[in-house]
């Protein structure tokens, strides 16, 4: 799955994504985890020290935390589908009868 950020991303679009994708852990959700991810990233290059958006400030340094706290949880939380993950599932068959 790519990204539906890039570098031609309007900060409006950036800004969305990372409220949209907030969720993440609530939801349960690894594609939106992601996705909080990337947007902590290009808003952390792209801002200044701090800024203030809707009368709320945000700095790069909590921006980093959240993306931070992100990779934690992606970590806590591998995918299903084996992509990525280094989790295996062993069968015992040890009291299995024919």
């Amino acid at each position: 799955m790519a990204s539906t950020l890039t570098g031609t991303s309007t900060d409006a679009q950036v800004w969305d994504a990372y409220d949209d994708a907030a969720s993440y852990e609530e939801d349960s959700d690894r594609g939106k985890a992601l996705a909080f991810l990337t947007a902590c990233r290009i808003l952390s290059r792209r801002l200044p020290l701090s800024a203030s958006r809707s009368g709320q400030s945000i700095s790069r340094e909590s921006l980093q935390e959240e993306a931070r706290r992100a990779q934690v949880w992606l970590a806590a939380n591998p995918g299903t589908t084996g992509a990525g993950s280094t989790r295996y599932r062993y069968a015992d068959l040890s009291d299995y009868r024919s």
